[in-house]
């Protein structure tokens, strides 16, 4: 049941009765009354003044008068001007309640077989380090990006982009080989992620020191600072070395890739495991040593069709001048392929896999021109969705001091980050005496849902477009806009309902009418009701924050509600049940709305 709606066909029925002008629901201008005047829901009669040729007072009086007599919608209304305030019946709000009381799912559309299939990319790490900071936010955009678009009623596919090949991994594997000693997760008792990753540093440090020798050894033979600095660069044996390693992946060696491939497999347990903590996973996880080949494929098709062209040099181009951008090279002039050349491979292998109806990939700001271009190229090569691909460009994330526990020094951990958040969600409930009666396994669990309910609230509920600096400490405070105000507050209703039916009070599945409700009570039911519309805002939008915002409103009117009357010791019995039905919805509603932003809801805190 939508008041709003109700209310816009009435008033296309009032202005046909009074003024026999047919109008559309769309020129019904109704928005929410401003809290300085009495209200629920305001008519703007401006736009109606043509049609009923009268004043602004006189048509909002004419058209509120029909309401009144004509419907059980308006309970009574006052004029200021050209708005017309709607106060809406109380028992339209007894009926509002019990239709989302009824609903389990409410504001949620199911997906149908029908439904557009939408696939989200996010995560997209690199198989030389563990997830960080950043990866954190990522994740945590795309599956509640991916959860508002299902709840709207797309059928939905997750997927992964892996970079497991290049340069970059074969530093990684050729410090193992030179300093690794046969070192496996299972010996160092090191996840996978950590150990490529710690040697991933090593040969840095490594190629620093060789870097620096041979820097001096040509500047005391006589060459100048800028080109002694370059030959040291490209001449260092480690890099030599890295470089021949890669040629012979790209070869397919077979000694190269079987270390290529048990490496890897170190890594992907690592991911798999923070993955798990965080509470994301994906449908479908693609890898750039298989795309990159199929992107070849579709330039080679490309420069056949005459998309691209090819240089003198060998090198392959795509001119973009005529759409208002630049010339992108997609194939070097020794036939390697660059990134864009791989998203187009990994596009075309989607394409292959779904029937995808949109196509949106979560990355970060500083690629958004990779973006542009990226989707004319598909455009051009004849994906459907190329054009029309959306790139949910976020900002990026720090801490206040750059860092939390990091085992580079330069990059905030994942699991670091993670790990620290749970620890300081049980030293904050501790301290605060929040979970004295709960076992030792109760208390951990739920520093872990607060924990990661902090981080997640926290890191979600900034407009993402936005750059952020995410405070630990400020995450966890039990007030204010953080995830562990609302989930307390959640605790706090699902206690109240529990010491209901441990009373012997039985919630109602239809409400009285005759139920005398305050002006807070219509209030929390309004914003009730704006669920619906907030999901279908976010879904269209991509704005997982608006969910998060919208959670907190709801939670701090509740709370304003419940220190202002009584709930259980209401001597009022249709009033009592009524509280407890409240209750229980806005629990509900708000335990939906986190869901979204994969935020679980503890039964007790």
């Amino acid at each position: 049941m939508n008041l709003e709606k109700q209310l816009t066909e009435a008033i296309v029925k009032a202005v046909k009765a009074l003024y026999d002008a047919d109008i559309t629901p769309e020129q019904v201008s109704l928005q929410k009354t401003r809290p300085d005047f009495e209200g629920h829901l305001t008519l703007v009669t401006f736009p109606l003044l043509r049609i009923s040729k009268r004043k602004p007072e006189d048509t909002g009086e004419d058209i509120a008068l029909w309401l009144v007599e004509n419907t059980d919608l308006v309970a009574t209304f006052n004029i200021v001007k050209g708005f017309l305030n709607l106060i809406i019946a109380p028992k339209k709000w007894i009926e509002l309640l019990d239709s989302i009381h009824a609903d389990a799912h409410y504001g949620f559309t199911a997906p149908t077989e029908e439904s557009p299939l939408v696939m989200i990319e996010y995560s997209s790490p690199n198989t030389n380090k563990p997830l960080h900071l950043g990866h954190v936010r990522n994740n945590l955009l795309g599956w509640a990006v991916a959860q508002i678009a299902e709840a709207n009623g797309n059928r939905v596919v997750k997927t992964n982009i892996v970079n497991d090949r290049g340069i970059h991994i074969c530093k990684s594997m050729l410090a193992w080989q030179k300093y690794g000693n046969g070192e496996t997760p299972q010996s160092s008792g090191k996840k996978g992620d950590h150990l490529i990753g710690d040697y991933y540093v090593a040969f840095d440090k490594h190629y620093r020191a060789e870097v620096a020798a041979l820097k001096a050894q040509l500047l005391e033979e006589g060459v100048n600072s800028e080109e002694a600095e370059t030959r040291a660069k490209e001449e260092a044996p480690l890099m030599v070395e890295a470089r021949e390693m890669l040629r012979k992946w790209e070869q397919g060696d077979p000694e190269v890739r079987g270390l290529w491939r048990k490496m890897n497999e170190w890594v992907y347990a690592g991911f798999d495991e923070t993955y798990k903590a965080l509470g994301v996973s994906f449908d479908k996880i693609y890898y750039e040593s298989d795309t990159y080949l199929e992107g070849k494929e579709n330039v080679e098709e490309g420069l056949e069709k005459g998309v691209f062209y090819r240089r003198p040099d060998g090198s392959v181009w795509a001119d973009l001048t005529a759409d208002g951008l630049d010339e992108k090279l997609l194939l070097r002039s020794d036939g390697t392929s660059v990134y864009m050349t791989q998203d187009i491979g990994t596009a075309k292998l989607r394409y292959q896999d779904y029937p995808i109806s949109k196509m949106i990939y979560v990355v970060g700001n500083e690629q958004n021109y990779h973006f542009q271009v990226l989707s004319l190229l598909l455009d051009k090569l004849g994906f459907e969705w190329g054009k029309n691909l959306v790139h949910f460009s976020y900002g990026m994330v720090e801490l206040p001091n750059g860092k939390m526990k990091s085992r580079e020094g330069t990059v905030v951990d994942a699991d670091d980050l993670v790990e620290g958040m749970i620890a300081q969600a049980r030293q904050t409930m501790d301290e605060a005496g929040k979970n004295a009666d709960m076992s030792e396994d109760e208390k951990q669990e739920v520093a872990r849902i607060v924990g990661l309910g902090a981080l997640k609230y926290f890191l979600l509920k900034v407009d993402a477009r936005k750059n952020m600096v995410f405070n630990p400490e400020e995450s966890i405070d039990f007030n204010g806009n953080t995830g562990p105000f609302i989930q307390y507050t959640y605790a706090r209703i699902r206690s109240i309902l529990r010491k209901a039916q441990d009373a012997g009070i039985d919630l109602p599945a239809t409400l009285p009418t005759g139920v005398a409700l305050s002006t807070k009570e219509e209030e929390i039911i309004q914003q009730l009701a704006d669920f619906a519309a907030v999901v279908r805002a976010a879904g269209e939008d991509f704005s997982p924050s608006a969910i998060a915002n919208y959670c907190y409103d709801l939670v701090k009117n509740y709370n304003q509600f419940y220190h202002e009357f009584q709930i259980l010791r209401e001597e009022n019995t249709d009033l009592r049940a009524f509280r407890l039905v409240l209750s229980q919805n806005v629990a509900k509603v708000v335990r939906l709305g986190m869901g979204l932003l994969g935020i679980e809801m503890p039964e007790r805190m």
